[in-house]
């Protein structure tokens, strides 16, 4: 185990509550942050909470004078705007102090649905064909962008934007559903050819050396033309859909060739994108065994029971344990 630590644990303010602005309280509290605390607790390390509030200032002067060991970074946005989590990461940066997870490039690359999969196809990663679509400019569709298409903000994550109308199927719906991402989100949109296939999340834990967790997958059971058939929203969010459609969560069943190449390919988009100490990409698996990297999430969720601590408990780490290998990557990078 790591050497006892001043960990601030640095969240959305949001999540902070009234009552247990520490996040003590672990009882009936499925949230990551409850989580994350209690595991770093339980492994002797001294835990303060921070809530990246919109007087940053005040933030960065408290960390300087409290100067923690380690700031384990829980962050997902900066006053409501998702695309300003990088701006976290780069204020950690500028004030050097150890935190956990991607750094600003990485959160920057990862984030921005069109430069991801510029990135990742300069690197030879196979992604789905994309156009990237401005607000007020007529909608144009190169010849090698076939429909259906998902259409989806280009800065969003955790299925923001998405539903079932996301899918399209000719530009009327195209010119429509971008239409309403623009108004409704005021940022660029990103159509990309839909993949039909299989829908997999792989975990990536480490830096130097790279640990491939087991592959999880979302299986759409539902035979129904107005089932889902890709991760919107609501399949996320709401449990009561998922019980309706069917949807579950699981591990993949992969023969040992596949799974050789789903991790090859998982290192490589990690790498390219500068992804730290853990990462979560998400591909897609065609009937004839191609894959295709949709994104990467370079913060997944990591509270007990979520993606990455089942892949990691499958693997042979408890939450304890995953908790504090971050941490250890986390340092050894500051080292």
């Amino acid at each position: 185990m790591t050497r006892r630590l001043h960990v601030t644990v640095l969240v959305d303010p949001a999540t902070i509550p009234l009552d247990d602005p520490e996040f003590r309280d672990v009882s009936d509290k499925p949230i990551t942050e409850y989580h994350v605390c209690d595991a770093l607790r339980n492994l002797g390390h001294r835990v303060s909470v921070m809530g990246a509030e919109y007087d940053i200032a005040s933030v960065a002067r408290a960390l300087s004078e409290q100067r923690p060991d380690l700031v384990f970074n829980l962050t997902e946005q900066f006053c409501g705007d998702r695309r300003m989590d990088k701006n976290i990461a780069a204020l950690l940066e500028l004030l050097d102090i150890p935190f956990t997870g991607a750094g600003a490039m990485g959160l920057l690359l990862a984030r921005d649905k069109t430069l991801c999969k510029q990135i990742l196809r300069l690197h030879k990663i196979r992604v789905p064909n994309f156009v990237s679509l401005s607000h007020h400019r007529k909608v144009r569709v190169p010849k090698n962008l076939p429909y259906p298409m998902v259409v989806k903000p280009a800065l969003e994550d955790s299925s923001e934007g998405i539903s079932n109308a996301s899918l399209v199927y000719n530009a009327e719906a195209l010119a429509e559903r971008a239409g309403f991402i623009h108004e409704r989100w005021k940022q660029p949109v990103i159509a990309e050819q839909y993949i039909d296939g299989r829908e997999l999340y792989v975990s990536v834990i480490g830096n130097k050396r790279l640990t491939v967790l087991p592959p999880r997958e979302c299986y759409f059971n539902e035979p129904s033309d107005q089932g889902p058939v890709m991760l919107t929203y609501r399949c996320k969010w709401d449990r009561q859909y998922r019980e309706k459609w069917k949807i579950d969560f699981g591990f993949a069943d992969l023969s040992a060739d596949l799974l050789q190449t789903i991790e090859r390919v998982s290192r490589r988009a990690y790498r390219a994108l500068h992804l730290q100490d853990y990462g979560r990409i998400d591909l897609r698996l065609t009937r004839d065994d191609r894959l295709f990297v949709l994104e990467a999430n370079p913060n997944p969720d990591i509270a007990y029971g979520e993606e990455v601590a089942e892949a990691a408990d499958k693997a042979g780490i408890d939450y304890e344990s995953l908790i504090d290998r971050i941490v250890r990557l986390a340092l050894r990078r500051y080292a």
